[in-house]
């Protein structure tokens, strides 16, 4: 067998990393050491690279579904003969509760098998690969625990069930029955501490991790529009938070193609700046203030001072600077889709909007900010005299592209945002003369994007300077205040990239773009929120809303054709994107007096029903 589509797959995680199972029951990613270390599950990438699979012998359907408020999966199978149950969790720290878990999880992977009626034969394969499916180990079995080590690795294996070891896996088969339960626990452990996996209960491991994520969920309440969606997308992002450092990654995955075939394939399991302030905005919107002042002080840490140096756009989950992209040559890729990387190289490039959503963000928590710390404050005085300096010069541009620099619009609107913050600041990150040079170069950044971002044939702001292409990053120009919604040339840009970007709700970024990208999307429903046409607006919201995967995930693109989720899962960009839409709905709900008791929408409508395998 070989690894599920993308969308197949559901999401664990402990606040160090994630796994992804699908819907045969196979873990097919896992990176026990944190979000960006080798993993020893990669079949999500090649057929080769490990997996480990707990499923019935005999042809099946299975449906699946998280437990309420947790990111703990439970898979039902049924077959000719019965139907089973497979509840797939990783474990937080004991008793860890609220903001605590995350911080110091034991890095074990628990299965849980009930049978719920008649008998169905089960078989579980167990193949671990390390360092990303180079290395195969030796396993054997001791007093009933079978172990994996090779390099600076080590798994441990327990099973109440017989397996047997040999030619790099092992294999069991049993058969569960109706009121029988089977256990499994996988613990990892680095070779060369002194210490072995940890390998608790795996019904405990389930029981803890169900009280850990219930604890936190209900630490918020978010009281807007579409309450079901809103409080699982910020679990999820939740779950692609650092729990050490507060960090929240892209997403949990490497290389996973932006087209199938294609060679956009990056490394997303890192920290991009660009992400802060909208991840702030969708923490704030969803009732997790803690949440945000915690990402706030991990940037603040990370960045350091600021000089008249290219201000770096994106960290490991601890704050690592050197991020160098290499390929791994000896993986086949999703989809056959080559090059796999580990790295990204987009930490080398200039991207100016970073600037301004730092500023954003600090303007959003300034209450959270008083009494500044002389860190945050010299942190913020220091991206505005760069935003100074940077508006006027060429960069890569949000999209990081890898071909030239560019003056794009959003960079410049970005810059405008850092200068404008920095101005309503005033004298609390700087001096009066700091003050009246920020307005200055503010208003200079203004006339520029208005005189050169506009195409009179078009009717539109475009991507770029002097250029005539549509690009949908010119949609934050409202969300961010630059303009507003109802500005006459913001109105036709908004029209004007509907129509020359978008199908059936999905927008892609720019007309060659090979899938609608999915926060793009919800940027069109901010935009039309906050231009007051709340109806259009919701409507799009819904059919977004619908184009989750069956647990209420997203990656990065979907396909506008086929409606086949792409690029790397899940992706926390998607579900920010969801979050601040809902915000802007209900904001725009409230300030028209129009019916709010319509607070949801079904879960997965346009996703497949219980696959067959």
């Amino acid at each position: 067998m070989t690894a599920g589509r993308i969308s197949e797959h559901g999401f664990l995680a402990d606040g160090r990393s994630a796994a992804l199972v699908d819907r045969a029951g196979a873990v097919n990613w896992w990176c026990p050491a944190r979000f960006d270390g080798p993993s020893v599950f990669g079949r999500l990438l090649d057929d080769g690279a490990g997996h480990w699979g707990v499923r019935p012998e005999s042809d099946f359907t299975s449906e699946r579904c998280y437990l309420d408020d947790t990111l703990v999966l439970r898979t039902v199978f049924t077959t000719s003969t019965g139907a089973v149950a497979v509840t797939d969790a990783l474990a937080l720290e004991p008793g860890a509760r609220g903001h605590e878990i995350g911080l110091r999880s034991p890095r074990v992977l628990a299965r849980v098998v009930e049978g719920l009626s008649g008998e169905v034969p089960m078989r579980v394969e167990y193949r671990p690969r390390f360092e990303y499916g180079r290395v195969g180990a030796y396993l054997s079995e001791t007093d009933g625990v079978i172990g994996a080590t090779a390099g600076a690795t080590r798994l441990e294996l327990r099973a109440n069930v017989p397996m047997s070891c040999g030619d790099g896996m092992a294999s069991g088969r049993f058969t569960a029955r109706a009121g029988s339960t089977h256990h499994f626990t996988l613990g990892f452990a680095p070779t060369y501490d002194g210490g072995r996996p940890r390998l608790p209960d795996a019904d405990r491991v389930v029981a803890d991790a169900v009280a850990g994520w219930r604890s936190w969920a209900g630490l918020h309440e978010y009281r807007g529009l579409y309450r079901e969606q809103v409080r699982r997308s910020a679990l999820v992002v939740q779950g692609m938070t650092y729990g050490p450092s507060g960090s929240v990654v892209a997403a949990p995955t490497t290389s996973l193609p932006e087209e199938l075939g294609g060679d956009r394939n990056y490394d997303y399991r890192f920290v991009w700046v660009r992400d802060f302030s909208l991840t702030l905005q969708a923490l704030w919107r969803a009732a997790c203030p803690d949440e945000a002042n915690r990402q706030f002080a991990w940037v603040a840490r990370a960045m350091g001072r600021i000089d008249d140096n290219q201000v770096p756009i994106m960290y490991g989950v601890e704050g690592e600077r050197d991020l160098t992209e290499h390929p791994l040559d000896h993986l086949a890729g999703y989809a056959r889709s080559r090059p796999v990387f580990v790295g990204n190289d987009a930490w080398r490039q200039r991207q100016s909007d970073v600037l301004g959503e730092i500023l954003d963000a600090a303007w959003l928590m300034r209450h959270y900010l008083d009494p500044m710390s002389p860190d945050v404050q010299n942190l913020l005085h220091g991206l505005a005299d760069q935003a100074v300096l940077d508006w006027r010069r060429p960069d890569a541009g949000m999209w990081e592209a890898r071909d030239a620099e560019r003056h794009y619009v959003s960079s410049k609107v970005q810059c405008w945002t850092a200068l404008d913050r920095a101005v309503r600041f005033g004298t609390r990150i700087g001096d009066a003369g700091d003050v009246t040079r920020w307005a200055a170069a503010r208003d200079e950044v203004r006339e520029a994007v208005l005189t050169r971002g506009w195409n009179d044939r078009l009717g539109a702001y475009t991507g770029a300077f002097d250029s005539d292409q549509l690009d949908a990053s010119v949609l934050i120009m409202p969300l961010v205040g630059f303009l507003p919604a109802g500005d006459p040339r913001m109105r036709s840009t908004v029209d004007a990239v509907e129509r020359g970007l978008s199908r059936d709700g999905l927008l892609r970024r720019w007309n060659t773009d090979p899938a609608g990208f999915v926060i793009c999307s919800f940027w069109l429903v901010g935009c039309l929120a906050e231009a007051n046409e709340l109806d259009r607006a919701r409507r799009l919201f819904e059919r977004l809303a619908a184009r989750v995967n069956d647990l209420g995930l997203y990656a990065e693109q979907i396909d506008q054709d086929t409606g086949e989720q792409l690029g790397n899962f899940p992706q926390a960009f998607s579900h920010i994107g969801l979050i601040n839409a809902a915000g802007h709905l209900t904001e725009a709900a409230e300030r028209l007096g129009a019916d709010t008791t319509r607070l949801t929408v079904p879960a997965g409508t346009a996703t497949m029903e219980g696959a067959r395998t």
